[in-house]
């Protein structure tokens, strides 16, 4: 476990936001559905946190699942039992009977939720987007519900009024256009996908489709840089979580190098002085900051 001083909040949120004055950039290809690219979120914390003064991370919404929209009961059954298999493998909780109680039905609706945050700033697109995948993945709820929507847009602090509207402007929709556009000329296929980017355009992209492991995409970073950085260290677990705010075990485990039972020795901790509180779920276990 890090013992260092804490970070001051500041510079936490400078590595995991960044600026646009970074070497590398990271197209992430993602779709919120997808239990893979939640499985991934642990990895993308640890990459932001050690290696995020060197990148800018751009989630792309790649719309895989739009073959979604002619569900039948069938195919709601197998997409049940891959959520439940990523879900216990991952350590990031899917709960696959959403698709046998409440089958999202039109995919794209929370695509264009995603874009609508994002018309707000880069940093409200991406706690959306997380937010998103709580409620799905969590709570078995209906992300193609405006309902559902319009609650997340409130839980993450958006003006509600222009999310809203944004639902239903075409900026949203055009923007999410755009992202399907950079999917096609990117020839992904298979979500997610990293594509790593350095300022020298006449160089390709190093893509990774599929989920690999941490030190597969570092190398990828060494190799793009043309050195090996030295990684920043984790900052201090209380301040992670303020930053965070809502975290698996299993994220804490991966970013600090710990196993989940050490992760959660720490994090109970945290729970008697009332910083966290356990939230159960149907794989594993959840923390919540505390304010």
């Amino acid at each position: 476990m890090s013992t260092q001083e804490p970070k001051t909040h500041h510079s936490l949120s400078q590595l995991c936001q960044g600026s646009n004055k970074k070497p590398l950039e990271i197209y992430v290809f993602i779709d919120p559905l997808c239990p893979e690219c939640w499985a991934l979120e642990p990895i993308l914390k640890k990459l932001q946190i050690e290696y995020g003064q060197f990148f800018t991370l751009k989630p792309v919404l790649s719309g895989q699942l739009k073959s979604l929209n002619a569900g039948t009961q069938r195919k709601f059954e197998s997409i049940a039992r891959v959520w439940e298999k990523t879900g216990s493998r991952s350590g990031m909780s899917c709960d696959g009977n959403l698709w046998l109680e409440n089958p999202v039905s039109t995919p794209y609706a929370a695509s264009i939720g995603i874009k609508a945050a994002g018309l707000q700033g880069k940093r409200q697109g991406i706690r959306f987007l997380r937010k998103l995948q709580e409620v799905l993945f969590l709570e078995k709820q209906n992300i193609a519900d405006e309902l559902v929507l319009i609650q997340c847009a409130e839980d993450v602090g958006l003006d509600v009024d222009e999310f809203r509207k944004d639902l239903h402007a075409e900026s949203a929709s055009k923007a999410f256009q755009c992202d399907l556009k950079v999917t096609a000329e990117m020839d992904v296929d298979e979500i997610p996908t990293l594509v790593f980017f350095n300022e020298k355009a006449e160089e390709e992209g190093i893509k990774i489709a599929g989920y690999y492991t941490y030190d597969t995409y570092v190398h990828v970073i060494e190799e793009m840089l043309g050195e090996v950085p030295t990684p920043s260290p984790p900052p201090h677990l209380e301040l992670f979580m303020q930053y965070f705010k809502f975290v698996a075990s299993k994220e804490v485990a991966v970013v600090y190098d710990i196993s989940i039972q050490e992760a959660e020795k720490e994090l109970k901790k945290l729970q008697l002085r009332q910083v966290v509180e356990q939230v159960p779920v149907k794989h594993g276990t959840f923390w919540r900051y505390i304010n």
